[in-house]
């Protein structure tokens, strides 16, 4: 057993929707999550830029001593993560593997698509990871900038007028080839999936990536003896930019309210 946080890390407040799966499956771990809202969105960014914060995200949550990190960032987990996770003495896991096997898993014609910010479809992780597991894939991808500040703006019911007309028109390419499973490669996506599953069809399965990934945690945490064995978990919120805000918002993406529980940092903040 081993009762230290599990961290969670995104440019901004898509990687609660990871957070919320875990909440779900380890009900008793305590959470440590870091929002770079400040930063946000990283997708614009060069590679370069993008392992640079990413490293100063893990080092932050590394001094909350933590066991375990998850990027809970497609962009990140798509721009050399894998690269960088080995400089820590703790697992640091993105969010590709888990998802990658549960799209391959899911197919049934063999052509599958993936949205995400302009950062993670230039990255070509997903591919090789589909390929290596399905060689006979089509992969489409299309990336969706203006998904994450419609998201971070709360526009995100079913009919907003906006993001339904931003969605089909991202999504149009994607339906016509045909595509039978939907990577949605940002951890902001889930909170629009309703919307995205109206504009692809109810033929088409569309992958989360945090729940995907909340269930790889689990199961590295279980073969390691790490989950901690308490009833409820407790959580604490970091942001890089306005508190109140963040609190605002990440109720659309837990369901319930965090005032109280945020604070806000800089990276250099110990």
């Amino acid at each position: 057993m081993d009762r230290r946080p599990i961290g969670v890390f995104d440019s901004g407040l898509g990687g609660l929707t990871c957070v919320k799966r875990v909440m779900e499956l380890m009900p008793g771990e305590d959470i440590v999550y870091l929002g770079d809202t400040g930063r946000v969105p990283y997708g614009g960014k060069s590679r370069e830029t993008i392992l640079k914060y990413a490293r100063q995200d893990i080092e932050f949550l590394r001094r909350r001593d933590v066991k375990a990190v998850v990027a809970a960032c497609g962009t990140v987990s798509t721009n050399g993560l894998e690269e960088i996770a080995g400089d820590y003495p703790i697992p640091v896991m993105g969010v590709t593997d888990a998802t990658a096997t549960a799209a391959v898993r899911a197919t049934r014609n063999g052509k599958i698509g993936l949205i995400g910010t302009k950062a993670s479809v230039r990255a070509t992780v997903y591919e090789e990871k589909i390929l290596r597991l399905m060689p006979s894939a089509r992969i489409v991808k299309k990336a969706c900038p203006l998904f994450v500040p419609i998201v971070e703006d709360g526009r995100i019911g079913d009919g907003e007028p906006v993001l339904t007309m931003v969605a089909g028109e991202y999504l149009e390419e994607l339906k016509a080839a045909g595509v039978d499973t939907l990577i949605l490669g940002c951890t902001h996506y889930p909170l629009i999936a309703g919307t995205i599953g109206k504009v692809m069809g109810p033929d088409v399965t569309l992958i989360d990536t945090g729940a995907e990934t909340a269930a790889l945690l689990r199961r590295t945490l279980e073969r390691s003896g790490a989950l901690a064995a308490r009833e409820k978990g407790a959580y604490s919120y970091f942001v890089t930019d306005s508190a109140e805000d963040f609190s605002r918002t990440a109720s659309l993406f837990l369901g319930f309210h965090v005032e109280g529980s945020v604070k806000r940092v800089t990276l250099e903040d110990r």
